[in-house]
């Protein structure tokens, strides 16, 4: 098989000539990452409002090793029942659009592109032109990469549910995640005052991202702090959001994005339902932050990005080939930053 990762050949119709195969982490079964191997599968192509991507990074998180396992079970009812409807890994990806479908006028071949795929740890992925925006110039790949679906929960959890101004003193419980980093970026990039909560070796690493203060979790219980929160961003949930509601102002908002522990069975739903029963009979608004993808937001993001105030912290890289042990050190629970599978050579 002639690798995809090197520059395509044209096939006369200003779209480069591409294998009929390709080679993608996938999954036959559900289970740990274990379950994960490297196979030759056929190429998709484009349909109607598709485009091609040859992929050169792909970016892991939880959301994939939730479909990879199929848990919590309430995960199959989009990820399958018995076996996986969605076999290739990955839905965070940033390469070079290599073809587009019929309809298609937002994007050409040739352009660098990130965002929201389906399989993306792969040589090749589709994604819709609503869930993919262009990479500033001097951005690379892995760093495009490890953007979409962090970034795009960061800035709507930040935005959106937490409705940060300038001036509000805002904490983030899990900063130094993926998710977490991103949103001590985007407040502080919106004129907030950020304490970030993360182990003693995580403290450099979160104030060089813009934190303002930092509260070492594993010495000091946030909720001892004497200071009100007009904004709580919470992507780990290790204390109960009614708890979280005692260091919060009047009118305080708090946006859950993650939670560590969900449980087997419907963990989202019980996600869910904990802010909106502490919220009852309160002041503060508490609410998850169910985020999206679309090129609106990668926009602002890639801009942000253009900018210098926003980037991808990377934990670790991982060849293709090495996937199934990308996912079991995300899986691990200690990744500071983003984990990024390189699938092309750039």
């Amino acid at each position: 098989m002639t690798a995809s990762t090197s520059t395509p050949a044209s096939s006369g119709s200003g779209e480069p000539s591409l294998p009929a195969v390709m080679r993608a982490a996938s999954h036959s079964r559900f289970g740990g990452p274990e379950v994960i191997e490297i196979a030759d599968v056929d190429r998709p192509e484009p349909g109607a409002g598709q485009v091609l991507v040859a992929v050169e990074a792909a970016s892991l998180n939880p959301y994939d090793w939730h479909f990879v396992r199929g848990l919590p079970y309430i995960v199959r009812s989009q990820a399958g029942i018995r076996t996986p409807k969605r076999p290739i890994v990955g839905a965070d990806m940033a390469g070079t659009i290599v073809s587009v479908g019929p309809g298609v006028t937002e994007f050409a071949v040739g352009d660098r592109v990130f965002g929201g795929g389906v399989g993306t740890c792969a040589e090749f992925a589709l994604a819709k032109p609503a869930n993919i925006a262009a990479i500033p110039a001097d951005v690379t790949f892995a760093a495009a990469a490890g953007i979409p679906m962090a970034g795009c929960t960061a800035l709507q959890a930040v935005r959106d549910t937490a409705q940060v101004t300038a001036g509000d003193r805002v904490l983030v419980n899990g900063a130094s995640g993926g998710v977490g980093l991103m949103v001590v970026q985007i407040a502080r990039s919106l004129g907030a005052e950020v304490t970030a909560v993360c182990s003693g070796r995580n403290t450099d690493l979160v104030r060089s991202v813009g934190a303002d203060a930092v509260i070492d979790y594993t010495t000091e219980d946030f909720l001892d702090t004497p200071v009100r929160y007009d904004a709580v961003i919470d992507t780990v949930m290790t204390r109960s959001p009614r708890a979280v509601t005692t260091i919060m102002t009047d009118g305080g908002r708090y946006a859950l994005v993650g939670a560590l522990h969900m449980g087997d069975w419907i963990g989202p739903i019980a996600m869910w339902l904990r802010p909106m029963f502490a919220s009852l009979g309160r002041s503060q608004r508490l609410r998850v932050t169910m985020a999206t993808e679309p090129r609106s937001d990668l926009e602002i993001l890639a801009s942000m990005m253009d900018r210098g105030e926003l980037r991808t912290v990377v934990d670790s890289t991982f060849p293709l080939d090495e996937t199934s042990a990308a996912l079991a050190h995300l899986e691990d629970g200690h990744a500071r930053g983003k984990v990024i599978v390189q699938v092309g050579r750039r």
